[in-house]
C-alpha cells in the first residue's frame, strides 16, 4: 500500500522489563472519577455517570519534560493511574473487563484550565484544554501478567517535596471493570487503548521550574519538569 508521504510511526510507550514497545491506538480519559475531585469543580459525584474525553496518542510523552503551553496562563496537574488494553471488543461484561487489560502506568493528564473553562462555559468540546501537545506525560507500563489488577493503593502527587495531590485508589467512583464495559458500549475497543481512570482531589497550578513527583503504589514514580 502507498501513501501521499510517509505516515507517522504509532506512538510506543516504554514496558518494564521488556524491549518492546506498547503501540498506542486511541487515549480514553474518565473525567471526575473520584468524589473529592467531582466537588472540587463544582460537580455531585452521586448524580453522575462516567462520562469520557479524549486526548490524542502522541499527546503521551515518556522524556520527563513538559513544556509549558501557549495561550494559557493556568496549566494544571491531574496524576492518574492509565489502565493499557491487549484487547477490545464491544458490549465488554464487568466480569470480563479485567481479562482485557495489558497492563497499568503512572501518567499525568496536564490541562489548560483556564481554556477548558472557557469551553464549558460555551458548552463546547475540552480539546482545547485537554488534548494539546506534550499534555499527557506517561510512565513505564507494568504488566498485568507481573502485578495483577489494582483496585487499592496510594496516589498521590509532590512539587518540591509538597504534597499537591493525595488519594487511593480504592476511592475511584467508577472502578476499572465498569469503566471498560460503559466504556465499550460507547466505543469498539481495541488492544493498544489507552484510558486514564481519573484524578483524587488537590489539582492545582504549574509553573515553569516546578519538579513534579508523582506515585502509584505497585507502579513506581513518574517524575516530570515543567519547561
Amino acid at each position: 500500500m502507498s501513501y501521499t508521504f510517509e505516515p507517522a510511526l504509532p506512538v510506543g510507550i516504554p514496558v518494564r522489563g521488556q524491549a518492546a514497545l506498547f503501540p498506542v491506538h486511541r487515549v480514553y480519559c474518565v473525567g471526575r472519577n473520584f468524589a473529592a475531585h467531582a466537588v472540587e469543580m463544582g460537580h455531585d459525584p452521586d448524580k453522575e455517570p462516567p462520562f469520557f474525553f479524549q486526548k490524542n496518542p502522541d499527546n503521551l510523552t515518556f522524556d520527563g519534560e513538559f513544556p509549558y503551553p501557549p495561550l494559557s496562563s493556568d496549566v494544571h496537574h491531574e496524576i492518574e493511574m492509565s489502565c493499557m488494553l491487549g484487547s477490545g471488543g464491544d458490549d465488554i461484561a464487568v466480569g470480563d473487563a479485567l481479562a482485557h487489560v495489558f497492563g497499568y502506568a503512572v501518567s499525568l493528564d496536564m490541562t489548560r484550565r483556564d481554556l477548558q473553562g472557557q469551553m464549558k462555559d460555551l458548552g463546547r468540546p475540552w480539546e482545547i484544554g485537554k488534548a494539546f501537545e506534550h499534555s499527557g506525560p506517561c510512565g513505564a507500563i507494568v504488566p498485568a501478567s507481573e502485578i495483577g489488577h489494582l483496585d487499592r493503593g496510594a496516589i498521590w502527587l509532590r512539587i518540591s517535596g509538597e504534597v499537591r495531590q493525595e488519594g487511593d485508589l480504592s476511592q475511584m467512583i467508577w472502578k476499572v471493570p465498569e469503566v471498560i464495559s460503559h466504556l465499550s458500549r460507547l466505543f469498539t475497543l481495541q488492544a493498544g487503548d489507552v484510558i486514564m481512570t481519573g484524578t483524587p482531589s488537590g489539582v492545582g497550578p504549574v509553573r515553569r521550574g516546578d519538579r513534579l513527583h508523582g506515585h502509584v503504589d505497585g507502579l513506581g514514580d513518574l517524575e516530570v519538569s515543567v519547561v
